[in-house]
């Protein structure tokens, strides 16, 4: 690791350490539903490292317990995070220095939160490894602690008192995160466009709706992303 790497690292493990906290409602959450569907511990880490995604693993268990087709589940899955598809480009010119091995990393430990409160430095920073090092440490940290909380909650689970209302404290930390999104205004669109089709189709069967309103917010966010690219251009 070079110096400016870890100059890197040590800024983005500190502005991006008080976002983390908010993982850890969403992590004890996610433990706890996990085992209350019917997992094992064995089943429910399992799903957590491979998946590592918490909109994903709750979208999908109400369909496992159903005992619905596995296609709609892995359907479901890919529905719910396709917002990464605009993170991920988002990052790709930044990141781009970096090796095989490396970006396969970076998407793995990819976070709301720390997308949030990097994008914006690692467009400005022209120095590749410093971006490299302010992206990857927080994000290294964020996943400890999603898998540290999520154990938690699946050891805890049948303890944890019901009056606590983690889901509630959970639906907090994620809105919080929107803020800095939300000061791009492809994803401000992208952002209104879901939010407003996911209420309006909320009464769809098997939450459907859910998945319409994800796929015409990515739609937007690209038109918008593509348009200031046109319009910056001209």
């Amino acid at each position: 690791m070079s110096p400016s790497f870890r100059a890197g690292a040590r800024e983005g493990f500190r502005v991006c350490l008080p976002v983390s906290v908010g993982l850890i409602p969403w992590a004890l959450v996610t433990g706890l539903a996990m085992v209350g569907a019917g997992f094992t511990a064995v089943q429910a880490m399992g799903m957590s490292l491979i998946v590592f995604g918490a909109t994903a693993q709750l979208g999908t268990l109400p369909l496992i317990v159903a005992g619905a087709p596995l296609w709609l589940i892995v359907v479901t899955a890919l529905v719910v995070n396709l917002r990464f598809v605009i993170f991920s480009a988002a990052l790709a010119r930044p990141l781009a220095g970096a090796g095989v091995g490396l970006r396969w990393l970076c998407g793995y430990v990819l976070t709301d939160g720390v997308f949030a409160t990097t994008l914006e430095r690692l467009r400005r920073e022209p120095d590749p490894d410093w971006r490299l090092g302010y992206y990857l440490a927080p994000s290294l940290w964020c996943a400890l602690l999603w898998q540290v909380s999520t154990l938690v909650g699946v050891l805890a689970a049948g303890s944890v008192p019901r009056s606590w209302s983690l889901e509630f404290m959970a639906s907090i930390a994620l809105l919080v995160l929107l803020v800095p999104m939300a000061k791009l205004r492809p994803m401000l669109l992208a952002a209104v466009t879901g939010g407003t089709l996911a209420v309006l189709l909320r009464g769809m069967p098997l939450r459907l709706g859910v998945m319409v309103a994800i796929v015409a917010g990515i739609a937007a966010g690209f038109a918008a992303e593509h348009w200031q690219a046109r319009r910056a251009g001209t």
